[in-house]
């Protein structure tokens, strides 16, 4: 029988505490930070309202008249979280469109110690999470008016994701950090921050210039600081899917599964990118993870691209920087993160054991929450125990520069049934 070892989960979420920003903003920020209020909404279709909060192919957007939920309030930004968002613990009948209040949510969506007994549930040793109301890579202050409110919410979202919810959780959370997206020196500069602190893990954006930024092949080297930063300090680029604020859709009349089923093309769009821009050649230590983007698609996508090198084609739109096969970038530079993949597995040496990571999405509609270990037995069964430790915890703990085992063993999690 396939033995699976304790889980480090690379992609799961938080669901921000309510008064996280009232707690860890600077008191002059405090009345023009993020924070929760009650109020009605409605649901409208999309079409008619492009501010709306999305859910599948419904909006809604604060109401007069409708029922009631938590609103996060930010300058003249309102949005609701997704029950999509908070769905663990939910049947699927029970997931429909539309927010959902705290008060309705599994409480390991935003409590530190009801998330640890929840992962201890599932197997699950360490998780990496990322942020919600941010969105995934921080485009909610990107998107803010006031730089200096922006900057300050950046700086406390970290803070108190280091001291606080990783920080007071005996190993068992990892750091995860924001940047500042629109200055790249101010990136660099919390990318240094946070890395003194021990941070190893920063987000970004798959598609920079999909959120009106420089893309990574900007000619005058925009991200350069930031990368440097990045490169100088080991901490990991975390891009996951949606960190463009976009997602492929075939039309405007398709059903949401159908966008939903397509969103591993936004890591394949953002490899491509990577590969080809010849960044990872000016840096050399700079590495990438590519959340819950899946790992299938990675063989035909390296041998795609080393085709065209071998080629020639193009010849000359070829960074000067690439002297080799774009493949050959890929070893200890960029890992595949999956949740659900069993094709991923059966071509991962195609891909590089030592490249894939393994997640559980919590507390997503999509997660394998409370059913990841079954899940991973089923799909590593007749897979050697040496490629299945890599993937479950060990490649983990190197790329993220983590301890090989917990200190102590009070916080160790217990084995599931």
């Amino acid at each position: 029988m396939t033995e699976i070892p304790p889980i480090i989960s690379v992609d799961d979420h938080i669901v921000e505490p309510p008064d996280l920003w009232q707690r860890w903003l600077p008191e002059k920020h405090r009345a023009a930070g993020p924070r929760v209020v009650q109020g009605a909404y409605e649901m409208v279709p999309d079409s008619l309202n492009p501010r709306a909060f999305r859910s599948g192919w419904t909006a809604f957007r604060v109401g007069f008249d409708g029922p009631r939920t938590d609103w996060w309030v930010y300058e003249d930004f309102r949005t609701g979280v997704l029950i999509g968002n908070a769905a663990v613990g939910r049947t699927a009948d029970e997931i429909v469109p539309g927010p959902i209040r705290y008060a309705e949510m599994r409480p390991g969506c935003y409590d530190r110690e009801a998330r640890i007994a929840d992962m201890t549930l599932n197997h699950v040793e360490r998780s990496l999470c990322f942020p919600t109301f941010p969105r995934f890579c921080g485009q909610t202050f990107l998107e803010g008016h006031d730089r200096d409110l922006g900057l300050a919410c950046v700086r406390a979202y970290n803070d108190f994701m280091v001291e606080e919810w990783a920080g007071e959780s005996g190993g068992r959370l990892i750091p995860l950090c924001l940047i500042p997206l629109w200055d790249a020196d101010l990136a660099a500069a919390e990318v240094h921050r946070n890395a003194a602190r021990g941070v190893r893990a920063v987000a970004f954006s798959e598609l920079p210039a999909a959120l009106g930024l420089p893309s990574i092949h900007d000619r005058n080297r925009y991200w350069d600081p930031f990368f440097r930063a990045c490169d100088e300090t080991g901490t990991v680029i975390n891009m996951h899917i949606g960190s463009s604020s976009q997602v492929p859709i075939t039309s405007n009349d398709a059903p949401a599964h159908v966008q939903i089923s397509l969103t591993a093309i936004n890591s394949q769009l953002s490899m491509s990118d990577w590969l080809l821009s010849g960044v990872l050649a000016r840096f050399p230590d700079l590495k990438l993870a590519f959340s819950e983007g899946q790992i299938g698609w990675m063989p035909f996508l390296l041998e795609r691209l080393d085709t065209l090198w071998r080629k020639r084609n193009y010849r000359d739109e070829w960074d000067p920087g690439i002297t080799d096969y774009p493949s050959t970038y890929v070893p200890g530079r960029i890992w595949g993160c999956f949740f659900e993949d069993d094709f991923g597995i059966s071509v991962r040496d195609a891909i590089g054991v030592d490249q894939i990571t393994f997640e559980t999405d919590y507390p997503h509609q999509d997660s394998t929450w409370p059913d990841s270990r079954a899940y991973a037995k089923r799909i590593f069964r007749g897979v050697p125990a040496e490629d299945v430790e890599k993937i479950v915890r060990g490649n983990a703990i190197r790329l993220f520069q983590l301890p090989e085992q917990l200190p102590g063993t009070a916080t160790a999690p217990r084995p599931a049934a």
